[in-house]
């Protein structure tokens, strides 16, 4: 992969003595209720510890350390962008199951540990993937068209009924299950709380999470180490955002709309990059396409996702100040 195997177990120990950490000192037990200035703290403390590692990249990359520094901030912002969009999802499911405030940190820190595995399984699997076949970055890239496509004519007032999910129905057909809550207990007299199945609705969703924003940081770099890293960075702070997030939602009116624009762009991005393909195409097909090689820079690529970015939360703002 690149590196020797001693980084990956180095970051890897790393990833989960932050969330020792980030447990202890942010998600005490007791039913503590976190309050939006010790999300927004926690926030800053770990956009921070991702900045850091940004630097160390810059510094001590074994190639191109500049470059890679760029991709992991790119990577790192694309995947902080849709993860935010992912929240408000997440605020759904617990309106809906009936969580309480104090009790939610609870499952999303077993959600974000889920999280991690399951990514650091797909980022794997995508690279090997598109290291023996390439064009599978081509696939990649129409399938962002079409989900920042979505993004525009997706209507957040249909939502479907979380409690219909698949893997909620076929874990409800083989284990108990309680309506009522038990404090932060996932499981009382072996049956399941409503606090667990709303972790497994919270672990299935990421899973669709994942196949949108892993494509998209594929766009920005073939590394493995920089994708999973850039990717995992973005996610360990979610449970900080969450809280922050949930105080000021009303402010992210056209954030969906900035997502889709993101989308777009990363999923042009990696079809440009795949020009011999696309003209191999055509010419099975009798077309002559003749597509020219382009490659946007990343610290263009960069400029492009915070700004674009940057334009949706101030529209959302100004919006809703107006309403």
């Amino acid at each position: 992969m690149g590196l020797p195997l001693w980084a990956w177990i180095v970051f890897y120990v790393l990833v989960l003595l932050m969330l020792v950490v980030d447990l202890k000192m942010f998600g005490r037990k007791g039913q503590h209720e976190v309050n939006v200035r010790e999300a927004l703290q926690m926030t800053a403390v770990w956009i921070g510890v991702s900045l850091v590692f940004c630097a160390g990249i810059w510094l001590f990359y074994p190639a191109e350390p500049h470059e890679k520094a760029m991709e992991f901030l790119a990577g790192y912002l694309i995947e902080k962008s849709l993860s935010m969009d992912n929240l408000f999802v997440f605020l759904m499911l617990f309106s809906f199951f009936g969580i309480e405030r104090k009790y939610q940190h609870e499952v999303l820190f077993w959600g974000i540990f889920g999280a991690l595995v399951l990514r650091s399984i797909f980022i794997f699997a995508g690279a090997a993937m598109v290291e023996r076949f390439e064009w599978v970055l081509g696939l990649f890239g129409l399938f962002l068209l079409y989900t920042g496509g979505k993004m525009f004519t997706h209507d957040e007032n249909q939502q479907g009924n979380p409690g219909n999910n698949f893997i909620v129905r076929l874990f409800k057909r083989f284990f108990p299950v309680t309506d009522q809550m038990h404090g932060e207990k996932f499981f009382v007299n072996r049956k399941a709380t409503p606090l667990f199945i709303a972790l497994l609705v919270i672990e299935t969703t990421d899973v669709a999470f994942a196949v949108d924003s892993i494509p998209a940081v594929f766009s920005v770099s073939r590394d493995p180490f920089i994708v999973l890293t850039s990717n995992i960075f973005a996610i360990l702070g979610l449970r900080a955002l969450y809280f922050a997030l949930a105080a000021i939602s009303r402010y992210f009116t056209y954030l969906k709309y900035g997502l889709g624009v993101i989308l777009i762009f990363v999923g042009v991005k990696m079809l440009l990059a795949m020009n011999e393909y696309i003209n191999a195409l055509g010419s099975l097909l009798g077309l002559s396409i003749n597509m020219p090689h382009i490659v946007v820079p990343t610290p263009i690529s960069l400029a492009i996702i915070f700004g674009v970015l940057l334009l949706s939360m101030l529209f959302s703002v100004v919006a809703t100040k107006k309403q």
